[in-house]
């Protein structure tokens, strides 16, 4: 099947709020409120982190990661039940993006075994289980169509919503919840920090000053549709390169036919981009290779940001979150605000950085994702 597909609702709650309305509000602020969090490493460090800022609700038993994915799918429910009122049940799919699953309550299980001699009682091994998190959504839905997780690091959350897009275009789904979500634990915390990749202050994406990422948490879902909806996943561009297990190609090639894939795909030349989502993790390697690429691909003037200073690196959710973000840009025709410390590197490609408070008509979006393995992904997300 061909056609376009169509985005019917979305959800997302990071460090900048518990829902749209929230995130909006901080995200557009006169002075966007960076991640205030902090976390507490095997090496007793603290680092910033950007942590949820309310309560997850229900799911007694549940991961952290699945409450956040009940959390998600909640403004969602009118939504979906249109869509199997009208499709049926079986032809809804779920895809979920995530690399955390239930690692965090793995970790505290450990530890109470080795303290107690036996795993707690609400523990369980099938939250350890990746799949468990799509899983999780299709029951709480009812849904019966294909349900899987994609797991791909940091493009997980980007992924699945170009694995969401083939299903319908496959003719296996008319519709898919997909998206991604993931939570912070100590494993992967202290793990970033052997990789000597986190910042001990706000990160700073691009500037000269750049001194690695923050860590984060949240989620995002979408419900693709093959009928009409407010916005259009109008275009997806995947890619590895397999350069290197944590760091990118300094070259961006990966990066590169990712974007100019998804471009392609939405038949939308460079200036026809109104504003490209970075990656932005603010680690020297990252922010070097993808100011590069974006001046290849898209050239110095197209406005640009990274949202890591604000909501901290989701991982896995992190494409779904930037995705949700760039939808909420085209809503109000405002710019997402690189926010940073102003100082450019003069050894980075001089692209162009949005400003808080920027405003301009936006129709198509350009939101990149990268990850460890060399793993490459970009959206083009465009309005109706």
């Amino acid at each position: 099947m061909s056609g376009d597909i169509y985005i019917a609702g979305f959800s997302v709650a990071c460090a900048l709020g518990m829902d749209n309305a929230a995130v909006a509000a901080n995200l557009f602020a006169a002075t966007p409120p960076r991640i205030g969090d902090t976390a507490q490493l095997g090496d007793g460090r603290a680092v910033p982190v950007g942590r949820l800022p309310g309560a997850l609700d229900g799911a007694e038993g549940a991961t952290r990661t699945n409450r956040i994915v009940a959390h998600c799918l909640a403004p969602l429910r009118d939504t979906i039940a249109a869509a199997k009122a009208r499709y049926g049940s079986e032809r809804v799919g779920v895809v979920i993006g995530t690399s955390t699953s239930g690692i965090g309550e793995g970790g505290a299980a450990l530890a109470e075994k080795l303290e107690r001699g036996q795993f707690p009682a609400t523990f369980s091994l099938a939250h350890q289980q990746l799949g468990d998190s799509a899983r999780f959504a299709a029951l709480l839905c009812g849904l019966t169509g294909p349900y899987y997780v994609v797991s791909t690091a940091c493009t997980s959350g980007a992924r699945a919503l170009a694995a969401g897009a083939r299903l319908i275009r496959a003719g296996m789904c008319d519709a898919v919840v997909c998206g991604g979500a993931d939570s912070l634990c100590d494993l992967t915390l202290n793990g970033f920090a052997a990789l000597d990749s986190l910042s001990d202050a706000a990160c700073n994406p691009m500037s000269v000053n750049r001194k690695g990422l923050n860590l984060g948490e949240g989620g995002a879902l979408f419900l693709l549709t093959r009928h009409e909806g407010p916005f259009r996943l109008a275009g997806c561009g995947e890619s590895v390169d397999g350069h290197h297990m944590s760091a990118p190609d300094p070259e961006g090639k990966g990066a590169e036919a990712a974007m100019r894939g998804a471009l392609t795909m939405a038949g939308v030349a460079r200036d026809g981009v109104d504003f490209a989502h970075l990656h932005g993790t603010a680690t020297r390697l990252n922010d070097q290779m993808e100011a590069a690429v974006v001046e290849r691909v898209l050239g110095l003037e197209t406005p640009c940001a990274s949202t890591k200073a604000l909501t901290g690196h989701t991982l896995g959710a992190a494409g779904a979150v930037q995705a949700a973000l760039c939808l909420m840009a085209m809503q109000r025709g405002r710019l997402p605000p690189h926010v940073w410390d102003g100082a450019r590197d003069p050894e980075l490609a001089q692209i162009r950085l949005s400003a808080p408070g920027e405003r301009a008509p936006l129709k198509r979006i350009l939101s990149a994702s990268y990850a460890f393995g060399g793993n490459n992904a970009a959206l083009l997300l465009a309005a109706a």
